[in-house]
């Protein structure tokens, strides 16, 4: 085994992860990363004097193999999870509602902070319980709940446009990356049933007190070195090729890599175009999970105006809030980043017309916004940041096994049961270094195999 040669082409979490499965099980391991960083769409850069992550990226407690992704980097301490869960949720003009756990077993753990909701009419407080007693019922497996939209299902079981829209939007979005309205009812009952209803501690949010890049992409980095992989960023492939019987090799800026497999860790479209014509994928399924896109608003006041660490916003084009002047270095002021989900609406705006269209938001969410004065206002957008999670696209994700010897998929946009979220990456990682290391005739370390 110590022979074998393993390239994996992305160093997004995927990437990462099989790679550090497959040197860990004693493979010599080449990482191949176009960008100039490793990380994927997680990454870091520096603005001035400000250290911004490209977006706000958070994560539950029902993440498991993510959480257990950054124990193995030893990196566990760079992060905050809430114990127990506590969300403010703020309109303009009203006051703040919070989405708490209680200390109740699961379903009724939510129940008080439902019940409190004040969003929300008490009728439809009522409502939005027997409909998540029915979400909890639903059967993952049942090829229908892929063709339905969730919006619809909500719609027929007597949900208003306003709970649709400022509740059950408040759940799904940031996880699905679409409106409520349009996902897919198979990817929201997920949401609902693995973050909110399996477990009473679930949905405990976290998020990272320090750039993305000490989080991920320089941990990643040593340890892959230490395991005496090649690690290389800025090394497009040119091509991917396999058959007749030959290694399957890559072309790196005209140099050919060949190795004993490939873990293809890359996004969905450049999957389609780098496939040998052997794989047994369907190019256009792939190409037709289209993207979705996040916008991040980055701001900096010249006083402090959000006093939580987080905020969700209803009725307001905000989203989801947080202040992140810890971990950027701001000395001064605070530093508020908004996660934009589904933005596809405000990608056409210029910084200019965004700044316009958002900054009278603050003012009527936050009332301390008022009185301040913007220093920075700045925008960073992943265009393709997900898949489309809409209806349809659970036959649209293959596995990692694309019916070619020695070559595998992997990324959160694979079929791993999960939306396209970190979890979802680490565990596609797992899940093409377990084919890989099958294939050449290793068992998977007992820490790849937990991840099945």
């Amino acid at each position: 085994m110590s022979r074998s040669h393993v390239i994996v082409v992305g160093g997004g979490l995927a990437g990462l992860t099989a790679a550090l499965d497959c040197a860990e099980a004693g493979a010599r391991v080449t990482l191949l990363e176009a960008r100039p960083r490793l990380g994927g769409a997680t990454w870091s850069t520096r603005r001035g004097d400000l250290e911004i992550d490209n977006g706000q990226h958070v994560f539950l407690r029902c993440c498991t193999e993510y959480r257990a992704f950054l124990e193995r980097l030893g990196v566990s301490d760079r992060v905050h999870l809430q114990s127990p869960l506590a969300v403010p949720v703020a309109a303009p003009g009203r006051g703040i509602a919070w989405i708490r756990r209680a200390a109740l077993p699961t379903p009724a753990h939510l129940a008080p902070s439902l019940l409190r909701f004040h969003h929300l009419p008490f009728a439809e407080r009522l409502r939005a319980g027997r409909t998540a007693r029915r979400i909890g019922g639903l059967d993952l497996a049942d090829p229908v709940l892929d063709r339905v939209r969730f919006g619809d299902w909500l719609a027929a079981q007597g949900e208003s446009p306003a709970a649709i829209d400022g509740f059950w939007d408040l759940l799904v979005r940031p996880t699905l990356n679409l409106p409520a309205r349009d996902a897919s009812l198979a990817l929201a009952t997920k949401v609902i049933q693995t973050g909110f209803l399996e477990r009473s501690d679930a949905a405990d949010v976290g998020w990272a007190t320090v750039p993305l890049r000490a989080l991920h992409a320089e941990p990643a980095a040593r340890a892959l070195r230490a395991l005496g992989a090649d690690v290389r960023v800025r090394a497009p492939i040119d091509a991917l090729v396999a058959g007749n019987g030959l290694r399957p090799a890559v072309r790196v800026r005209g140099e050919t890599l060949e190795a004993d497999a490939v873990i293809l860790a890359v996004p969905h479209d450049d999957t389609a175009a780098l496939l040998p014509t052997a794989a047994a994928v369907d190019r256009e399924g792939l190409r037709a999970l289209g993207r979705a896109p996040i916008m991040n608003l980055h701001v900096v006041f010249d006083r402090p105006v959000l006093p939580q660490r987080l905020l969700a916003a209803i009725d307001s084009p905000l989203q989801w809030l947080f202040d992140r002047t810890q971990s950027s270095g701001l000395v001064g002021g605070q530093y508020v980043a908004v996660s934009l989900s589904a933005a596809d609406e405000y990608l056409a705006l210029s910084q200019a017309a965004l700044r316009e269209r958002f900054l009278p938001a603050f003012e009527a969410l936050l009332p301390a916004a008022r009185a301040a004065q913007v220093l920075r206002f700045f925008v960073t957008v992943e265009r393709a940041a997900t898949f489309r999670q809409a209806p349809g696209t659970r036959a649209l994700r293959p596995g990692p096994d694309v019916g070619v010897p020695g070559i595998c998929v992997a990324g959160a946009w694979t079929d791993t049961g999960w939306p396209a979220t970190m979890e979802g990456a680490v565990r596609s990682g797992h899940a093409a270094a377990r084919h890989t290391l099958q294939g050449l005739g290793c068992a998977p370390l007992s820490r790849t195999a937990a991840a099945a």
